[in-house]
């Protein structure tokens, strides 16, 4: 009993230090690799081969296909990536996720032992070198070692009878093609990564605790469960984006039940062919073999169904309908336009609604860049779309009702054109804060606590401009104007001193170079924010910014906007 109970905890014990290795290996590649996977992404063309050439190659430097995937996602999200090109990609990048389960067929290899010592080299070098590259180098040999030596205390604890007999009537009381492709998809479902299952799977072959032939199914299920992970990231993201990660499902799930029939048939002669085929003998290599033929196989015969898939869920999957958002308006309306005074009046209070929305969600996107958290991105998304159909709704009401007014009113409104203009610029720059925290988590990256400081100092000073902007639009108190452009002048110091902290952050070694452009980033949409709201404050005495006013006129400044 005392035998079961340690081969069990050796099971389990294996099973979390492979995931661990294999978190190391792909996290380090991503390091290395960083900003450079961005630019070469930029590089897909609409050519479909050269996509999934890249696709392939990024997988195989960063080991994680639903990282590669997550990574088309936000490209898409922010129009960057056709949906075309990012599906060639993502079709690419299914081909160089095999690489890590060919590198855990090696196990069975006589000198893979060797490779645990690669684990205690990486720590070190993580442990006694500042230099990012170098620590990343570190943190890729450390996941590989454990990669292996998981492997290997996974195989051992099969070595105990009860469990391997266990593991043997189990899958043999399942053995129904259908039933071990389920197990596959749930099995990668809920480890978020068909490399791990294809290694674990790799090493029960190995024991000699699950035939070969059983585990065929598996992996193909577990190819159709890592896209879970891929459907996930596209939950919070625009139209095409959630488009691009069903019809990856769609595709996935296409080949595999396809490839399953297929084997059905061919299983007895396949598993042969495959043995033939190992290296050195290895009970191992077939079913890493397999994964690979399959992939490269059934992946470039998916290009040709990439426009029609786009066609056919482009049609299932609609824009959300404008109905939705009808609920947004809630002072304007058309029967108004005959008292063009009082049509005014509810214009205004308008305004401040579209005004508090942005507010909210500058305060969620900034929120998400200090403090990374996804469970407030659906709230940004939804109130984006709001900000976007209350600029249309109350320029296309006040193009109406313009006509109608006298001088003062057309002056008026001229200054509420300028006002909502930079509502929706500041919410864009809330917008830009929630894909700004989303790039840098897959590049794993955060702002250090001294900048995160400066970051919340600098907020400060905008909330309270929030505060004042939204004062003078609604009370017409000119005296408060002088405080508005006092607090953009500070804003203004505190971001270039910023800058010379961030740099001297990064000669000491505080703070990764890596941050520098989002750090310029964020810094540059914080001040646009306060100068959007300075704008606002004066619109009151100078709609375009050039006319007489009891202060000093504040230039209007013109921001090309980004989505």
């Amino acid at each position: 009993m005392d035998e079961l109970i340690k081969a069990i905890i050796l099971l389990t014990v294996g099973i979390a230090v492979l995931l661990c290795g294999m978190h190391f290996m792909s996290g380090g590649l991503k390091k290395i690799a960083g900003r450079g996977i961005r630019q070469f992404f930029r590089k897909s063309q609409n050519n479909p081969v050269v996509g999934m050439g890249i696709g392939a190659a990024v997988t195989t430097v960063i080991q994680s296909s639903d990282a590669t995937a997550a990574l088309v996602i936000g490209f898409i999200n922010a129009g960057a990536m056709t949906m075309f090109q990012g599906l060639s990609i993502i079709l690419g990048a299914y081909i160089g996720t095999t690489v890590t389960g060919v590198i855990a067929s090696f196990s069975s290899v006589n000198f893979s032992t060797y490779f645990f010592i690669l684990a205690f080299i990486g720590t070190l070098m993580m442990m006694l070198f500042h230099n990012e590259k170098v620590k990343s180098v570190g943190e890729i040999l450390c996941g590989f070692g454990l990669l292996f030596f998981g492997l290997s205390v996974m195989k051992d604890s099969f070595a105990n009878a009860d469990i391997n007999a266990f593991c043997t009537t189990m899958f043999s009381s399942i053995n129904v093609p259908i039933l071990l492709f389920l197990v596959g998809i749930l099995m990668a479902a809920l480890a978020q990564s068909s490399s791990a299952i294809t290694g674990i799977a790799i090493a029960m072959v190995g024991a000699g605790a699950l035939p070969l032939a059983s585990a065929f199914y598996i992996v193909l299920g577990a190819t159709v469960g890592t896209v879970a992970n891929t459907l996930l990231s596209s939950m919070h993201g625009n139209i095409d984006g959630k488009r691009t990660a069903v019809i990856a499902f769609a595709m996935r799930l296409l080949t595999a039940v396809i490839a399953m029939v297929i084997v059905i048939f061919i299983e007895p002669y396949l598993a042969e062919w495959l043995h033939n085929a190992a290296i050195n003998g290895s009970d191992q290599f077939p079913l890493a073999l397999f994964t690979v033929i399959y992939n490269v196989i059934f992946m470039p015969l998916l290009i040709p169904l990439i426009k029609p898939f786009i066609k056919l869920f482009s049609k299932i999957i609609k824009e959300k309908p404008k109905a939705e958002l009808e609920g947004t308006i809630q002072f304007i309306d058309d029967k108004l336009l005959n008292q063009p005074d009082i049509a005014l009046m509810q214009v205004g209070k308008e305004i401040v609604h579209m005004f508090e929305l942005a507010y909210e969600n500058y305060k969620l996107g900034l929120g998400k860049v200090l403090v990374y958290d996804r469970s407030k991105d659906k709230e940004i998304v939804l109130t984006e779309d709001k900000i976007d159909y209350l600029n249309q709704r109350i320029t296309d009401f006040m193009i109406k009702l313009a006509p109608s007014l006298q001088n003062r009113g057309e002056r008026k409104v001229g200054a509420y054109f300028h006002v909502i203009n930079d509502i929706e610029r500041i919410g864009d720059h809330a917008y830009n804060f929630y894909e700004t925290a989303d790039a840098m988590n897959n590049e794993e990256l955060s702002f250090s606590p001294a900048a995160k400081v400066e970051i919340r100092e600098l907020n400060q000073v905008i909330i309270e401009m929030f505060d004042i902007a939204k004062e003078v639009f609604v009370t017409k108190d000119i005296d408060s104007l002088a405080v508005l452009r006092d607090h953009e002048e500070r804003c203004h110091r505190l971001k270039q001193n910023f800058y010379a902290n961030h740099y001297e952050r990064v000669l000491k070694d505080e703070c990764s170079q890596k941050m520098t452009p989002y750090i310029s980033t964020l810094i540059v949409e914080l001040e646009r924010v306060a100068d959007h709201l300075t704008n606002i404050g004066y619109s009151i005495v100078s709609p375009t910014g050039d006319l007489d006013a009891p202060l000093p006129a504040k230039p209007h400044k013109k921001r090309a906007k980004k989505k």
